[in-house]
C-alpha cells in the first residue's frame, strides 16, 4: 500500500547507508551502549559518508539536498537494524535548521564547514530542571557587556542530547526580562563554544534507553560568550524555537513508524524460528492475529509519515499535521514494539535481542519534541476547542 515516496537515488543511498551500519556500526553497537555514546571519531566518519551535509549548501562543503527524504532513509535503516548513530539526529536534523535559517554570512563560513565534517558536532540548549515544557520560565540569563561586546552567561540545563561531546551549543537564555503581556519576550539564542571558560558538563544522565546517545546536564558560570555568537535577533529566541518544531516531529514520526516496521520484521522472524509445544510460535492464531493487528498499525504509521514527508519537501507541512503525524507514530510505535515484545516471551527482555533495545529506545519518542499531550492540545486547538 505504500506509495512511490522513494528514487532510484534515494535507493541508492539506503543501501551505502544500509551496508555502512552493517560494517561498521553493528558489529560494535554494545560497547557504545556500554560507553553511553559512539567515539568521537565516528562523528568525524559521518562526515566523511556525507550524511551531515545532505542539506548544507555546497558554498559550505555540503551537497545542498532540499530535499527531507534522504534523512527518513537514514531513519529507516538505523531503526531497520535496531541501532541509531548517537547524536546524529540532534545535530543535523534539530541544529541544522536553525544555523540556515538565523545565522550570519560569516556564521556560516565560521561553523558549518566543521559542522559537515563532524570535526564540529553541536547539541541544543533549552530545557532546565525548573521549566520542563515550559520554555517561557527558562531561568538562564544572558547579560550584555557595559561595552557591548559579550555576553555573560549564567545558569543550567539539563536533559541536553548530545551535550557531553558537544563542541558548540545553542543556549537559549534571557537576555531581558518577560513584560506582563509575554511571558516569552526577551529569550535569545547565544551560541556557546564548550571550551568557553565557566561552561562545564555534569553528570551525564543514565537513561533507561537511548544508551549510545549521550544525555547531560550543563551549567554556565559567568561564560563570557562573544557578541558575534549571538544566533538571529535578540529577544527573538522563542519564535525561532518554534520554526523548526514542525521538522522536528516529523523527524519523530518518521522514526516512530520506522522503529514500528523494524519491530515487527523482528518479531516476524523471531516467531517463525522459535519452537513452542512443537511447533513454530507463529503457527499459533494469536500469534497470527496479534501480527495482522501489528501489520495493520505499521502500514498507517507508514502512510501518515510519509504524507507528512512530502507535505514538508513542498515547504507545506503544517504545525498542526506535524503533531498529528508525531501523535499516531509513535504512539503506534509503542502498541505494536509492546505487542512484538511479547511475542519474543521472556527472550523479549534480554537486551541482546533487538526488541528490547527498540522497546526501551521507543518510549521517550512520546515524550521529547514535546509530549503525547501538547500534541493533543495542539490538535485540538485547531478544531476550535
Amino acid at each position: 500500500m505504500r506509495g512511490a515516496v522513494f528514487n532510484e537515488d534515494h535507493e541508492a543511498f539506503r543501501e551505502t547507508i544500509r551496508d555502512f551500519i552493517a560494517k561498521e556500526v553493528a558489529p560494535v553497537y554494545a560497547e557504545w551502549e556500554e560507553q553511553g555514546h559512539p567515539p568521537r571519531d565516528f562523528y568525524r566518519r559521518l562526515g566523511e559518508l556525507g550524511v551531515f551535509g545532505i542539506q548544507v549548501p555546497e558554498e559550505f562543503g555540503g551537497a545542498g539536498e532540499s530535499s527531507f527524504k534522504y534523512t527518513a532513509v537514514i531513519l529507516e535503516e538505523t531503526s531497520r537494524a535496531g541501532v541509531s548513530f548517537g547524536n546524529y539526529g540532534v545535530h543535523a536534523n534539530l541544529i541544522l535548521p536553525y544555523l540556515l535559517a538565523y545565522a550570519t554570512q560569516e556564521q556560516k563560513e565560521r561553523w558549518l564547514p566543521g559542522f559537515v565534517s563532524g570535526d564540529i558536532m553541536t547539541a541544543i540548549a533549552m530545557t532546565e530542571p525548573g521549566t520542563g515544557s515550559d520554555l517561557a520560565n527558562i531561568q538562564t540569563t544572558a547579560k550584555l557587556s557595559a561595552d557591548g561586546t559579550h555576553y555573560v552567561l549564567n545558569g543550567a540545563k539539563t536533559f541536553i542530547t548530545g551535550g557531553a561531546l558537544a563542541d558548540l551549543v545553542l543556549v537559549v537564555a534571557r537576555t531581558a526580562p518577560a513584560t506582563p503581556e509575554d511571558r516569552r519576550a526577551g529569550l535569545s539564542i547565544l551560541c556557546v563554544e564548550t571550551a568557553s571558560e565557566g561552561f562545564a558538563v555534569g553528570r551525564k544522565l543514565q537513561k533507561i534507553g537511548l544508551k549510545a546517545s549521550d544525555t547531560a546536564e550543563l551549567s554556565f558560570s559567568d561564560v563570557v560568550v562573544p557578541v558575534e555568537n549571538l544566533l538571529g535577533e535578540e529577544g527573538k529566541g522563542f519564535s525561532y524555537l518554534a520554526h523548526n518544531l514542525a521538522q522536528e516531529r516529523l523527524t519523530i514520526a518518521i522514526g516512530g513508524a520506522a522503529t514500528a516496521a523494524a519491530a515487527l520484521n523482528f518479531a516476524t522472524a523471531y516467531v517463525k524460528d522459535r519452537t513452542v509445544f512443537g511447533k513454530p510460535v507463529a503457527a499459533f492464531q494469536n500469534t497470527k492475529f496479534v501480527l495482522a493487528e501489528c501489520a495493520t498499525e505499521v502500514e498507517a504509521a507508514q502512510l501518515m509519515a510519509d504524507r507528512a514527508l512530502e507535505l514538508h519537501d513542498r515547504g507545506e507541512l503544517s504545525v498542526v499535521d506535524a503533531a498529528k503525524a508525531k501523535l499516531f507514530c509513535t504512539e503506534a510505535a509503542g502498541r505494536v514494539i509492546d505487542k512484538c515484545l511479547q511475542l519474543h516471551g521472556g527472550y523479549g527482555y534480554v537486551t541482546e535481542y533487538p526488541i528490547a533495545r527498540l522497546y526501551a529506545d521507543t518510549r521517550v519518542s512520546r515524550i521529547y519534541g514535546g509530549t503525547s499531550e501538547v500534541m493533543k492540545t495542539i490538535i485540538a486547538k485547531s478544531l476550535g476547542l
